[in-house]
């Protein structure tokens, strides 16, 4: 083997290595977050919060979790501080989990909900710019997709931590307090990796030909059709709150249905990524138009129904995570991508808000006309994206 092979070989192992260490913080933050998230809408009843409260702080979470993106994205750029802005992200992400247990007012509670929001506004378009660099030798697919596997088996084993502790009549507040587990696994594992990794734009050997486009007519329409996507996009906070109020599901099989919809998310986004570096654009425009079924499959079916829609449902959430990741990456130059994933994540966040807040207020007009608005939309996305991928097309390679 040449010299020249040989460092090609080892660049590729350093790059893997690198996102196997930052996708393992991911896994054990997951395992935090979304098992802190799948009983903060029962413990805010718990502490006397009404359902208008509930559904405000979940749907304002979720907005500061995605509108405080575009400034971390701009200021990782302008200072170049990616790994202090990722962990300062982490340390309030992960740390306001386990407080909750301490929090003895739904107004304490709800503020540490937010903050965790916040804080993982804070860290994503850092950590995911530092991601890109591994994708030069890997492939952007591949690396998100790998990334978002690991990760899913946290927020899969999350729900699942929690559903124990409560089957054995542990408290909400018991909860919470062993979660700090994971959240301090995350953070030793996230300083190891900045360690070892202090310049992950190193992995990122040359620049492509993207460096004078920046955020170009086509992101802007990509975004554009992205966010229809989102907006048409249920949380699975309504999905479970169908669930329980028609009976579909007994209460304690709600999150171990989100476990198992994390855990087809962690088989299919790798696939997806490696489908996407092979064959380009046009896989996102397929998995669009199928997991848009989820829809009337959750809402308007039966038990067996809803578990294939859930499944649509969690396919699509692995397209989000993996895919839409990948492709800003290659449309956007290595000085301009912190700054592209904010204004992305905004915009992505914002549309899945509004829309969340609209199907919300549907569900208690018509549940049909939820599903119409929910399929409508996404399938509008379409078109859209099928200009993207034909101005994508000889531009640039994935």
């Amino acid at each position: 083997m040449s010299s020249t092979s040989s460092k090609k070989d080892i660049s590729k192992k350093t790059a893997l290595k690198f996102v196997v260490l930052l996708s393992i913080v991911s896994l054990f933050a997951d395992m935090t977050y979304e098992g802190a998230r799948s009983i903060t809408g029962p413990y805010l009843a718990i502490l006397g919060a009404n359902a208008a409260i509930v559904g405000f702080v979940a749907g304002f979470g979720e907005f500061v979790g995605y509108a405080l993106r575009i400034v971390s994205g701009y200021l990782a750029d302008r200072t170049g501080k990616y790994w202090t802005i990722t962990i300062f992200g982490y340390v309030c992400n992960l740390l306001a989990v386990p407080l909750l247990a301490l929090a003895g007012h739904w107004w304490i509670a709800a503020t540490l909900i937010i903050l965790e929001r916040a804080g993982k506004a804070i860290r994503v378009p850092a950590r995911d710019a530092m991601l890109s660099h591994a994708g030069q030798k890997m492939g952007m697919g591949w690396v998100f997709g790998l990334h978002e596997a690991i990760d899913q088996i946290g927020a899969m084993l999350g729900p699942l931590i929690v559903a124990t502790v409560l089957y054995f009549k542990g408290s909400y507040q018991e909860s919470f307090a062993i979660l700090l587990i994971p959240a301090l696994l995350a953070l030793t594992i996230l300083l190891c990796a900045r360690h070892f990794y202090p310049h992950p734009q190193s992995l990122e050997v040359s620049h492509d030909n993207l460096e004078a486009k920046g955020m170009n007519a086509s992101f802007w329409l990509y975004l554009l059709g992205a966010s229809l996507i989102a907006a048409g996009y249920a949380d699975f906070p309504l999905i479970a709150y169908h669930f329980q109020k028609t009976a579909i599901m007994s209460p304690i099989w709600i999150p171990v249905s989100y476990a198992i919809a994390m855990g087809i998310n962690t088989l299919t986004a790798p696939l997806f990524g490696h489908v996407y570096d092979r064959k380009g654009f046009s896989i996102l425009i397929i998995v669009t138009v199928f997991s848009c079924l989820f829809a009337p499959l959750v809402f308007l079916g039966n038990a067996r129904f809803a578990m294939i829609g859930i499944a649509l449902w969690s396919i699509g959430v692995g397209a989000h995570e993996s895919l839409m990741r990948a492709i800003v990456a290659n449309m956007v130059p290595i000085n301009k991508r912190a700054s592209a994933y904010g204004v992305f994540n905004t915009g992505f966040g914002l549309f899945w808000f509004l829309g969340s807040f609209l199907m919300g207020v549907l569900y208690d007009v018509s549940i049909p006309a939820l599903v119409i608005f929910s399929v409508v939309i996404q399938l509008l996305a379409v078109p859209l994206l099928c200009v993207v991928m034909k101005q994508q097309r000889g531009q640039v390679s994935p």
